[in-house]
């Protein structure tokens, strides 16, 4: 397996597990998210593969996409309550349904840490809906810790 930036010819497969992935999250949440996979959905991978603050990880052997990973560089400024942060971000993440608990996640995190580091960066960010349990027990494996919760009350 080879975990490497991706290739404009990686996007389809990349998009493929997107859709994987907003599946999953339409079973989830439903008042939330649409079913299907609107073009604007999958042209949104060419929106961020034209980004200069934006990479493509992708978990790729023989010639298949198997997992990506999203990362977004965030600038957010200095504000009354709140220092500047600086942090490199998984927009997106997922691994092929197929081929999980193969070690596909742990690479594509690992090659994200060193990216992070590489560039200059004290921290590696991410955000994921709180239904997906299976996604948040992975997350912590990884050496992902919570330090902010969104919370809701449905009426």
């Amino acid at each position: 397996m080879n975990i490497r930036f991706a290739n404009e010819a990686d996007l389809p497969g990349v998009n493929r597990l997107r859709k994987q992935v907003n599946d999953l999250h339409v079973a989830g949440r439903p008042e939330t998210f649409k079913p299907g996979f609107a073009p604007e959905l999958e042209n949104h991978v060419y929106t961020v593969w034209n980004d200069p603050d934006q990479d493509i990880l992708v978990a790729e052997e023989a010639g298949v996409i198997l997992g990506f990973a999203i990362l977004h560089e965030i600038r957010r400024p200095e504000n009354p309550f709140m220092f500047e942060r600086h942090f490199l971000d998984i927009d997106e993440f997922g691994v092929d349904e197929a081929a999980r608990r193969q070690g596909i996640g742990r690479a594509l995190i690992d090659r994200a840490k060193a990216v992070a580091k590489e560039r200059g960066f004290d921290r590696l960010e991410l955000n994921m809906w709180e239904f997906n349990r299976e996604a948040l027990a992975f997350y912590e494996t990884a050496g992902f810790e919570t330090y902010r919760r969104y919370m809701e009350i449905k009426l």
